[in-house]
């Protein structure tokens, strides 16, 4: 009687987890951090290397990756990329399948069965959407489902039809026209590359291959300024916009993650490049430009760069977290890679450990914060973003941003290589 008993209670405890433990992908994780709680004292394990750290660390506050950058409902949107991005790294490295699950999660939840992908709206033209298309690529090649390749075109006919300038760069949205934003080569540059080199062949891929490379001349010719080498946020080709100088059309200041976001674009573009496109040695040649110009705006005491990277003495100016990020994971990519000499490993070792010392905090329970990420900026709009240095200095700033957490991941990753 013991033993059927003793059985019974089993069955109905199976019977119960089975009910309430594989419901969903937050469920999964909620479990799988209960068993890491259980066995180390801690959600997050001080033990593992700081890329883990984070990314667990986003797991935990984000338990489906379509929450991360604090999303309320499925939304087609840029940042969750950028951590899934460090997320297929790591699954690469360690073959833990929690994290690709959380990737896999991604594209289960904003892509319907017929492809088509959920909030998104092609006739907006706007060239951040495009980012999260990099995760699709992955998806598509693990997983071959046909909805994603689906997904993957309806992507690419963005990029045929997205407006552009006279000279043939990207505006950066159809509600901002004539405008080119240095944000704008990180969201749409390495997805359209990543894709010509899985699905174009011949002239096809030749002719985009020179037209990812044009966008990078097109800002080293309109956004740079040649006295300091720093990149300016924007550009408006009509200077009809009342932040754009009526002589140059350039917007007023060197915001940080405007510059971060470029420095990623070029450094993701040459991993999908042809090693013999005679436009890689150029776009080597504005990596160690940029790098020589955010060198020169460093913080020489504790690493880190600021909000306007040019004017850190001014009232209000802080070191800001997903800029330092980006420069640090730009530098260290590209010294890692060859693009620029090791002798540049001392200024992204500098900025990581000014991250690490100034902007990152550590919960009792292991869980690892991002501080001082502005949470965003841009220009136009309504209301009406001026891009002066008060409005860049006044945006909000948060805590553990995909913007800043996504660039940490990926510079750990290149340093624990």
């Amino acid at each position: 009687m013991k033993f059927i008993n003793h059985r019974i209670k089993i069955l109905a405890l199976a019977a119960f987890y089975a009910g309430i433990g594989l419901t969903s992908a937050q469920s999964a994780n909620q479990n799988k951090t209960e068993a890491t709680t259980t066995q180390s004292g801690k959600i997050v394990p001080a033990d593992l290397n700081w890329s883990e750290r984070m990314l667990l660390s986003e797991m935990h506050r984000f338990p489906e990756s379509w929450m991360l950058d604090f999303s309320k409902s499925p939304k087609w949107t840029y940042p969750s990329a950028i951590v899934l991005d460090g997320a297929e790294q790591l699954y690469t490295k360690t073959g833990k399948k929690e994290y690709y699950n959380y990737i896999s999660d991604f594209g289960e939840k904003l892509v319907t069965e017929d492809g088509t992908i959920l909030t998104y709206e092609l006739e907006k033209y706007n060239i951040d959407l495009l980012n999260s298309g990099n995760v699709l690529l992955y998806l598509y090649e693990k997983e071959k489902k046909e909805k994603y390749l689906k997904a993957l075109q309806t992507l690419r006919l963005q990029i045929d039809g997205q407006p552009r300038t006279k000279e043939g760069s990207f505006w950066h949205k159809k509600i901002y026209p004539y405008q080119v934003w240095l944000d704008g080569l990180y969201m749409g540059m390495p997805f359209y590359a990543h894709y010509t080199k899985d699905f174009s062949k011949g002239k096809d891929a030749a002719k985009a291959y020179d037209d990812v490379v044009f966008q990078f001349d097109s800002v080293q010719k309109n956004l740079l300024d040649k006295k300091t080498g720093l990149l300016y946020h924007a550009w408006d080709e009509s200077r009809q916009q009342a932040w754009a100088d009526k002589e140059t059309g350039l917007s007023p200041n060197f915001w940080g993650r405007a510059m971060g976001w470029y420095g990623m674009a070029m450094v993701d573009v040459l991993d999908y490049l042809p090693q013999n496109h005679p436009g890689r040695s150029r776009l080597i040649s504005y990596i160690k430009s940029f790098a020589d110009a955010i060198i020169k705006v460093q913080d020489k005491q504790n690493g880190l760069w600021y909000q306007v990277l040019d004017k850190a003495e001014e009232k209000g100016n802080y070191t800001e977290a997903s800029a330092s990020a980006m420069f640090v994971y730009m530098m260290i990519k590209s010294v890692n890679k060859g693009y620029l000499p090791q002798s540049y490993k001392k200024y992204a070792q500098k900025g990581y450990n000014g991250i690490i010392k100034n902007l990152i905090t550590v919960d009792e329970n292991g869980v690892v914060n991002l501080n001082k990420c502005c949470a965003v900026a841009g220009l136009g709009g309504k209301p009406y973003r001026d891009g002066s240095y008060e409005y860049y200095v006044n945006e909000k700033i948060r805590s553990n941003d995909a913007k800043g957490t996504g660039p940490f991941i990926l510079a750990s990753i290149e340093f624990e290589k």
